[in-house]
């Protein structure tokens, strides 16, 4: 694995060509021992922002101490308030109250807006849309609802599963009337929207049925130090080896600039039942 100080360093590189927001995910990120060590040197790069996504189930215990480390943000996996459709959805053995008690915990703690994302999959959770908006609406958080999407070859996933974010809308606007809002800055992958009656705001993210490749602007880096430049790559470009052997910062920036010049990923515009089961790394190895 990299170390910590060498991620600094790699922030650092891309810091240069322009990233201001770095997000720490997973799988789960909070099982990396000493991660508020890591935290707290990203959150010395000047003008950076540093979020975390999380499936929130150690979130109570370490909130204070990740907002001390100095952590932004957090973002929260819940698919389901129903303790049954929750397990059944994800491989953690522990009860939804863990999870809200994690987001209590994180708002306490100063590292808000928070932000809840539901992966919804048809015949699954769906009816897990309306209760979720009324526990969460007026709390402050965001809710943001995810297509079902064929990350990885293990989730088997299938079309006929996705509920477009349209549908989405459509449910929640016939009870609670919303609003669009524009977006908060050019690449933002999720779709906002606000409830009418000022009871706080809602997105959607639509990589299925409404493909965002063209204006993306992330690019994710393992562990170990390999660089992918889309969600649904089945490679990525070994950046470690050149930590390892010298490589001045000069030539690692001249390396990732040549890199992200040269993208031509587009998985999402292309998406088919067929191209579904190509080869591509876990999401659970790269993060969302």
């Amino acid at each position: 694995l990299l170390s910590f100080e060498e991620i600094t360093r790699l922030a650092q590189v891309f810091a240069a060509h322009g990233v201001r927001k770095i997000r720490l995910t997973g799988g789960e990120p909070l099982l990396r021992r000493h991660l508020d060590q890591l935290i707290r040197q990203l959150a010395a790069l000047p003008e950076m922002e540093i979020t975390l996504t999380t499936n929130g189930v150690l979130l109570a215990k370490r909130a204070a101490e990740l907002k001390a480390a100095g952590l932004h943000r957090v973002t929260v996996s819940l698919d389901a308030l129903d303790d049954q459709i929750f397990r059944a959805m994800n491989d953690v053995d522990v009860p939804v109250a863990t999870v809200l008690a994690g987001i209590d915990a994180a708002a306490a703690a100063g590292l808000g807006p928070i932000k809840i994302n539901m992966v919804v999959k048809r015949g699954y959770n769906d009816q897990e849309i309306l209760p979720m908006v009324r526990h969460f609406r007026g709390s402050g958080h965001i809710l943001r609802f995810i297509e079902f999407m064929d990350v990885g070859a293990s989730n088997g996933w299938k079309m006929d599963e996705v509920l477009p974010s349209a549908e989405v809308i459509q449910r929640i606007h016939a009870e609670f009337p919303l609003e669009p809002i524009d977006p908060n800055y050019p690449g933002e992958v999720a779709e906002r929207w606000r409830f009418a009656d000022g009871g706080g705001e809602i997105g959607v993210i639509s990589s299925v049925t409404q493909a965002f490749c063209g204006g993306c602007t992330r690019a994710r880096l393992s562990t170990e130090g390999r660089l992918y430049t889309c969600l649904f790559a089945h490679s990525g470009h070994d950046l470690r080896s050149l930590l390892r052997t010298g490589a001045s910062d000069a030539a690692l920036a001249a390396v990732i600039g040549e890199i992200w010049g040269a993208r031509g990923d587009r998985y999402s515009e292309i998406r088919s039942e067929a191209t579904a089961n190509r080869p591509k790394i876990e999401m659970s190895y790269i993060g969302g």
